[in-house]
């Protein structure tokens, strides 16, 4: 089952008269402004392998671990279905446990309520003109910084330890993981991937260290001053989608 955002903190997203989200800009969850950038891998490329900055290892087209883990719940191969679920090609999943058969369904739900919903196309379109086909990368991005810089409306537990246990299951169960989630899992926990969304110098680097290695990627460079730009627009429409999204799960996976 998805995790369920604390009652208080739903009615306090869903709210429009909650008043204005604070600027969170220049939050930065380790205090260092040289935030580590998540390292951008072969997806688009077509290679893998790794080099010492686990460049060249990150999954298919998901850019927003951090979401996908905040709804993925509490059991643990669930969790990690979801995580990995990227790598796991075909509709043919028997060769996985019924929990991770589970996580990557969920993973895939997930990924095509957001593709299809009315918040997140309003948010590509808002970076189409500066990042072509790679709106939908940026996005996701964008809303793994909202949901790092505003973690304490939508979970009781601190951000630091919720990595940490997040790390800390995914190593443990990392054998189950295809070949290609397992090379990038110790570079994720490394650089802490998780959390280094939280500041928009770590989406900068990021977006530089993506445009390295994507073909024509280059639109990717500066699309942090799009956010910065429509910085309120962005994080309101992350946090009213997130109880959309949460309900979209609790419905019976047709």
């Amino acid at each position: 089952m998805a995790a369920k955002l604390p009652a208080q903190r739903r009615s306090a997203l869903r709210d429009p008269q909650a008043g204005a989200l604070p600027d969170v800009r220049q939050m930065d969850t380790h205090g260092d402004p040289s935030t580590p950038a998540i390292r951008s891998g072969s997806a688009f490329a077509g290679r893998w392998g790794a080099d010492e900055n686990g460049c060249n290892t990150f999954p298919n087209s998901t850019m927003n671990f951090l979401g996908h883990l905040l709804v993925s719940g509490n059991a643990p191969l669930v969790i990690v279905g979801n995580f990995m679920a990227d790598a796991v090609k075909g509709r043919d999943l028997s060769g996985w446990s019924a929990d991770l058969q589970t996580g990557i369904r969920m993973h895939r739900r997930i990924d095509s309520f957001t593709d299809n919903h009315p918040l997140t196309l309003k948010g590509r379109e808002r970076l189409r003109p500066h990042c072509g086909k790679y709106a939908g990368v940026a996005l996701d991005l964008f809303y793994d910084h909202a949901i790092a810089s505003r973690w304490d409306l939508l979970n009781d537990e601190p951000l630091p330890d919720f990595t940490r246990r997040m790390y800390t299951l995914l190593k443990r169960h990392a054998h189950l993981m295809p070949d290609r989630t397992q090379q990038m899992l110790p570079y994720m926990v490394k650089n802490d991937w998780l959390t280094s969304y939280a500041s928009i110098h770590g989406i900068a680097r990021a977006l530089r260290g993506l445009a390295s290695r994507v073909p024509a990627g280059g639109s990717l460079i500066g699309a942090e001053e799009v956010l910065q730009a429509h910085y309120a627009e962005f994080q309101k429409e992350c946090l009213l989608f997130l109880p959309e999204l949460e309900d979209h799960l609790a419905l019976p996976d047709a």
